[in-house]
């Protein structure tokens, strides 16, 4: 008989064969998780060399910073690697005009971000909700009352309260971050709820939003929350109980802010119009439950009151920052009201140099410096040209993440000449005026710009030409100046001396008498 080779293998073999077959399966997960990979075969734009399994390290503080040098280094475009995840990152201006604007509607989604958007905003803020149905029933909403010919008809309002916080300077003028965040609450308050009382910096709603957005911040931060690569995680009772505990205090109180409004229309008060009270009287126009009007009318609230605020801070300090530029705007506005007559709205036009400050100021500190997260829904090309005129294509694939860098856009070179200095004349054109060729993306990109752009603006704009007006601006040599805190929310970054620019008791009896 035929004796055949024995053909069992020794148990060493079949660990080793058992070894090598599950490292295989490793790689091959490690190779589909990390390396470049796309429909068209072109590549990812270039990653910053890293030897981290969990990806590039970002520092917790001034993160858009590290991000910058990135961008200098390699080129307008990066990826960077949180776990398994492949970050985009644009920091140069022609770039973002090709990728986030002019293929806009493929970067209209948001990434899942577990802890901000699910567990902090129980998937209910419009800021992380995904592109789709929802999305644009609460965007539609919004445009109802922040549209530009609905913004225009807020001005009285505006002018209003900008004139109290002259007034509220000149009682305290220490405390001008506190003056800027009433102006912003009382403005936005009417706005999202018609509340009519005063607001200010220490009623409960607007501590709410301070608190909130704090959070948010530190909850956005890259690795922050486990969540957010193994969401899962939320599901646990005990996890991330702080932003839990968040949620339901967000929740109570833009309920009882529908609550009040839903009252004052079932007893037929004269409250006038609001955006709570258009959608409480237009429930079956945009499809929304109460708790989605209730938490879409308090994020209008929140984010409104938080950028306005810090937009104001932001110009008024760069204003004692850089007392030569302040003295040409001043300058401009006395040729165009006087010291006696209060400017308006109505001067708007005439005042291509205060514009230009103002632009200049929030691209010197942009407000959100390091930008928010948007998601691929198709495959996006970009060409890359060199001075040769060589080109070369890069690839973001659908699913990716891609944030343009709002401190390396403001930074471009190419675009704004000696990007670190403080320059409001690269604003305006060879005759005086505004340039309409150059545009800083303060408010976002695309089809996820913020729908509050234009009421901001034109906040942002009347309390800048009032307090400038009013008061020459200074910084306190005796108190220390943090000229990026009030990108991190640090209300307590510089100290701005308020000397007034006519006499105190004549100010006063035109601001109260206006």
């Amino acid at each position: 008989m035929l004796q055949l080779p024995d053909l069992r293998i020794s148990d060493n073999t079949q660990l080793a064969l058992g070894t090598t077959a599950c490292l295989g399966v490793v790689v091959g997960l490690i190779a589909r998780a990390y390396l470049p990979k796309s429909e068209s075969g072109l590549p990812l734009p270039p990653s910053p060399p890293t030897w981290r399994l969990l990806g590039h390290f970002i520092p917790p503080r001034k993160t858009f910073l590290t991000v910058a040098e990135w961008i200098d280094e390699h080129g307008p475009l990066v990826t960077i690697r949180f776990g398994t995840e492949k970050i985009v990152i644009i920091g140069r201006h022609s770039a973002v005009v090709d990728i986030m604007e002019k293929q806009g509607g493929s970067l209209a989604d948001r990434p899942r971000l577990v802890a901000a958007g699910e567990i902090l905003s129980g998937g209910l803020s419009i800021i992380f909700t995904p592109a789709g149905s929802m999305w644009r029933r609460m965007r539609r909403a919004l445009h109802t009352h922040l549209q530009p010919k609905a913004a225009e008809e807020y001005q009285p309002l505006q002018m209003s309260h900008a004139k109290n916080m002259v007034l509220d300077i000149l009682e305290d003028p220490a405390n001008f971050y506190n003056h800027a965040a009433t102006f912003a609450a009382a403005t936005v308050m009417k706005v999202a709820y018609g509340k009519t009382t005063p607001a200010s910096a220490t009623d409960p709603e607007v501590r709410q939003a301070q608190e909130h957005f704090q959070i948010l911040r530190t909850t956005l931060r890259p690795g922050a929350y486990l969540a957010d690569f193994i969401p899962w995680l939320k599901y646990l009772p005990w996890y991330a109980q702080d932003l839990k505990r968040r949620f339901e205090k967000d929740k109570q109180i833009h309920t009882d802010q529908l609550n009040r409004v839903k009252r004052q229309i079932q007893s037929n008060a004269d409250v006038g119009p609001s955006f709570m009270r258009y959608m409480l009287e237009n429930t079956e126009l945009h499809g929304l439950t109460e708790t989605e009007m209730a938490f879409l009318a308090g994020g209008f609230f929140a984010a409104g009151f938080d950028t306005t605020t810090m937009a104001i801070c932001t110009v008024l300090m760069a204003a004692a920052c850089f007392p030569d530029e302040q003295a040409k705007v001043q300058a401009e506005i006395d040729a165009v009201v006087g010291g006696h007559r209060v400017p308006t709205f109505a001067d708007e036009e005439s005042l291509p140099n205060l514009h230009a400050f103002i632009s200049e100021a929030l691209r010197w500190r942009p407000l959100v410096p390091s930008g928010l997260a948007h998601r691929t829904t198709k495959e996006v090309v970009w060409a890359k040209k060199n001075h040769l005129a060589h080109q070369r294509n890069y690839c973001i694939p659908a699913g990716t993440t891609v944030v343009g860098h709002h401190w390396s856009i403001s930074r471009d070179p190419d675009v704004f000449p000696e990007p670190h200095a403080f320059k409001p004349q690269r604003w305006i054109d060879d005759q005086g005026r505004l340039r309409d060729d150059l545009k800083f993306f303060v408010f976002g990109f695309g089809r996820r710009i913020c729908p509050g752009q234009h009421v901001a603006t034109r906040s942002v704009f009347i309390t800048s030409l009032l307090n400038l007006w009013a008061f020459h601006l200074t910084l306190d040599p005796t108190k220390p100046l943090d000229d990026m805190g009030f990108m991190r929310g640090n209300v307590e970054s510089c100290t701005v001396e308020f000397k007034t620019r006519v006499p105190e008791t004549e100010l006063r009896r035109i601001m109260q008498n206006y």
